[in-house]
């Protein structure tokens, strides 16, 4: 667990420092489902080294966006810039080289786990590397071996994930995404399908991995980690940005009547 906010600024200033732009850039992304709007022109700025998170009701959109940014799911219209480039072009067919090339800049970590059953959890970080990266059996496992030991699961190395509780589960995911050296990470809720106790080794790790001054996107129904840990807190519903700001300003003076309607309603249980 960190405990020095100055070092994650520091972390966080240095990571920055040689970029003109913001380092992810969203213009006007708009995305359809049959007909039904699911997320409304929205435009967002990310700076490098910055942690967001996105809070507000089901059905908001906030899943929808980051799978967008990842491009598993392709805008209707709107840009994804990264380093000020655009990333894909949305108005034809990405090609796979260029998803490829996105994939390994950004890392995502989902609800469920995606693990491999059937394979050692040291392989389950390693294969991808192997598969994407190009690296050696021998070059892949030892940096799986590397990550799995910090977030504290060497141990478990040899064990089928089926062998390992929920949270550590999602630790293994956490591994396998940073295995690809990722420049930005996604998290889209990785806590909800865990009790309190697991998903607070899962909240711990993406703590101190923010202190580190990884750019990261979490959609979160955590309140707690939210107003701790990330930078800014965007607030969604229907499919819009409704309001954004430091945590301290979005959870204790929110200057919109939907985010404190929606703030006193999770506040409360």
């Amino acid at each position: 667990m960190i405990d020095n906010q100055q070092d994650r600024t520091q972390a966080v200033a240095g990571t920055s420092a040689t970029r003109s732009v913001p380092q992810l850039q969203l213009k006007n992304i708009h995305k359809e489902f049959n007909g039904n709007t699911v997320l409304s022109e929205v435009s967002l700025d990310v700076n490098a080294g910055e942690v967001v998170a996105f809070i507000g009701p089901s059905g908001a959109g906030k899943s929808t966006l980051l799978r967008c940014v990842n491009y598993l799911e392709t805008p209707s219209s709107g840009e994804l810039l990264i380093d000020g480039k655009p990333t894909v072009n949305i108005a034809s067919k990405p090609t796979r080289n260029e998803l490829m090339n996105l994939r390994r800049q950004v890392g995502m970590v989902f609800q469920s786990f995606n693990l491999f059953p059937h394979i050692s959890v040291l392989r389950n970080v390693a294969l991808p590397q192997e598969r994407v990266l190009g690296r050696s059996r021998k070059e892949a496992e030892e940096r799986a071996m590397e990550l799995l030991t910090r977030v504290g699961l060497g141990n478990k190395a040899d064990a089928r994930p089926s062998k390992c509780s929920g949270g550590q589960q999602q630790r293994i995911a956490i591994a396998r995404a940073l295995a690809l050296d990722p420049e930005i990470m996604l998290f889209d809720e990785p806590t909800s399908a865990l009790d309190p106790e697991l998903g607070g080794e899962v909240l711990a790790v993406m703590q101190e991995l923010a202190a580190t001054g990884m750019t990261m996107l979490v959609v979160t129904h955590e309140m707690s980690f939210a107003r701790r840990v990330s930078d800014r807190t965007v607030f969604m519903a229907d499919g819009r940005i409704v309001e954004q700001g430091a945590p301290e300003q979005v959870f204790g003076a929110p200057r919109e009547a939907r985010t404190r309607k929606f703030l006193e309603a999770v506040l409360e249980r």
